[in-house]
């Protein structure tokens, strides 16, 4: 089985709480495979209609459901779990705090599906439950460069060893900002458009300071100086000053660079002594929520000069 491959113990152990899930049985089932990042409500597959049935989602059963198998004979209603059961389903969930009859856990137990009840009622647990399967199924990759979020513009900021980013760093954070990541960003595309930056649940609210080692910046700097999460809208490159050959002065043209497929505003910026690093990626940042709200500084520039210039021109 594929190491990423989401299962349904990777499922209801990431999100038993928020879901308020518990297996009730066809324990040794939790290896089987979710393939949709979605659910199914069965109702039509027990009431005989199969040729549609989406038997690679989690499978919900709510009170409409339950209702219609308790009007069926008991031989019948065998039948309609067996067949269900037939099928390679990853595993069943009873909304509404719904339990399964003794039937039903028997026939899963032989099949090794896996029951599961939670007490929110249905479509509340739909709609949680549609939310938390596209997170797990959302594509992922980590990026070297630490992630902060200013002005809500979550800025990564890339450079190699040494170039001071680590000082940057700190001086945003001193500033107000907010660290997600340090180093290393963890990142997974939201809706197939939004790339979203976290950090590894060991290294969180921590960051690296060549000279002085690990210090806990939440700690330090107070819980308004670190966030869990954030949208990248900006990637800053820092760079040795003697190696940006072209440094684009004007600013008419935006780079872009590709995460997960998504193309995103990406800046270099030269460093040499003297130059205040923190400052410039604040600008940055700046420039870029203006840029997002229909503003370019450079193309208004150049569009007074041209103006001036056919005015003059017309003066002649």
């Amino acid at each position: 089985m594929n190491r990423d491959a989401i299962t349904v113990e990777r499922f209801y152990t990431g999100h038993s709480a928020r879901l308020d899930l518990k297996l009730l049985g066809g324990a040794a089932g939790l290896k089987r495979v979710i393939r949709e990042p979605t659910v199914n409500r069965p109702g039509l597959a027990l009431a005989g209609h199969t040729k549609y049935f989406a038997r690679k989602r989690v499978q919900v059963m709510g009170h409409a459901e339950v209702t219609y198998l308790k009007t069926l004979r008991r031989e019948e209603r065998q039948q309609r779990y067996e067949m269900l059961f037939s099928y390679k389903l990853p595993c069943v969930i009873f909304c509404r705090d719904l339990a399964p009859d003794r039937d039903c856990l028997r026939a899963a137990e032989v099949k090794d599906v896996p029951i599961l009840k939670s007490s929110l009622i249905t479509m509340k647990f739909i709609n949680l439950a549609t939310l938390a399967l596209e997170q797990l199924f959302a594509p992922r990759a980590s990026e070297m460069g630490s992630l902060v979020d200013i002005h809500g513009v979550g800025v990564l900021i890339r450079g190699d060893s040494g170039i001071g980013k680590s000082e940057s760093i700190l001086a945003l954070i001193e500033r107000g900002y907010s660290l997600v990541a340090d180093d290393m960003t963890k990142v997974m595309l939201v809706d197939g458009r939004d790339v979203v930056g976290t950090s590894s649940e060991l290294t969180r609210n921590h960051m690296e300071i060549r000279g002085i080692g690990i210090v806990n910046v939440a700690a330090m700097f107070g819980a308004k100086s670190v966030r869990q999460e954030k949208r990248i809208d900006l990637v800053v490159t820092l760079k040795a000053w003697d190696e940006v050959k072209d440094v684009d002065r004007l600013g008419m043209e935006e780079a872009h660079m590709e995460i997960l497929g998504i193309p995103l505003p990406h800046m270099t910026i030269p460093v040499r002594p003297g130059r205040d690093l923190a400052r410039l990626i604040e600008v940055a940042a700046l420039h870029t929520k203006l840029r997002r709200a229909g503003h370019n500084p450079a193309r208004e520039l150049n569009e007074r000069l041209v103006a001036q210039m056919a005015g003059a021109k017309r003066g002649l």
